[in-house]
């Protein structure tokens, strides 16, 4: 048995064995895990509220070799989602967020930058402000598990694409100039594509005193969602309550 204290972000939990729960946490040294609280359903003295999805703590738990549920023992909470207001919106942000990485994420493959950026995300994930933290999250995602196709260039002829729109089809993975454009393909315009450039550069604090209402960047979040979707091989149910608010 090996003893393990790792801080790990909550994503889902379900119903196991009576008043047990599964829970799935993304963790800082082994990635994704899966393991089983006892008597979680019963019991709030080990673990509170600290099962919420999208819950920061420091988590303690111990592994079996070839077993591939792990024993949790007890969670610390680092920052709980339940810690600012909530409404439905920032409730759909916070779940498009729980999906992706449920999804998206390798078990016991350890993603560093992926933890990273999902803790400045939920930073900034505030009530009337979503849009910003879920473009800049599913741009950066999307590049850091190497889906993101190439923003500045034409894949078919090289040619920069700053300062006009691009096109990209859902079927394939980059970005056209006109001249290139598939049939059936989206439009990214040329202010979206410029925005992109600036989240690769830049921290997700460095946007939070621009003004980002529901219609800026809706193009490049449909890229990227569309990114995302075409390498998970399904639909992202959380993306499609986004596009409902």
């Amino acid at each position: 048995m090996i003893q393990r204290q790792s801080e790990a972000i909550v994503l889902r939990t379900w119903p196991f064995h009576e008043a047990d729960l599964l829970v799935s946490l993304f963790t800082r040294e082994q990635g994704k895990v899966k393991g089983v609280a006892r008597s979680a359903m019963k019991s709030r003295k080990r673990f509170g509220g600290a099962l919420e999805p999208m819950t920061h703590v420091r988590a303690n738990y111990a592994e079996k070799p070839r077993q591939e549920l792990v024993r949790l023992d007890s969670f610390e909470i680092l920052k709980s989602p339940l810690s600012q207001p909530v409404d439905y919106a920032r409730v759909a942000a916070l779940s498009f967020v729980v999906e992706v990485l449920e999804d998206a994420l390798p078990d016991h493959d350890p993603q560093d930058d992926v933890f990273r950026l999902t803790l400045a995300v939920l930073e900034h994930m505030q009530v009337g402000r979503i849009w910003m933290p879920v473009t800049y999250f599913s741009l950066w995602v999307t590049r850091l598990m190497g889906w993101m196709p190439d923003v500045a260039h034409c894949l078919a002829c090289g040619r920069p694409l700053r300062g006009a729109p691009a096109y990209y089809h859902a079927l394939s993975d980059g970005l056209f100039c006109v001249e290139h454009k598939r049939v059936a393909s989206s439009t990214l315009s040329a202010e979206s594509l410029q925005l992109a450039e600036r989240i690769f550069h830049a921290p997700v604090s460095a946007f939070t005193a621009e003004p980002w209402p529901r219609a800026r960047a809706a193009d490049l979040r449909r890229f990227a969602v569309e990114a995302l979707e075409r390498h998970l091989e399904h639909k992202l149910m959380t993306a499609r309550a986004l596009a409902k608010l």
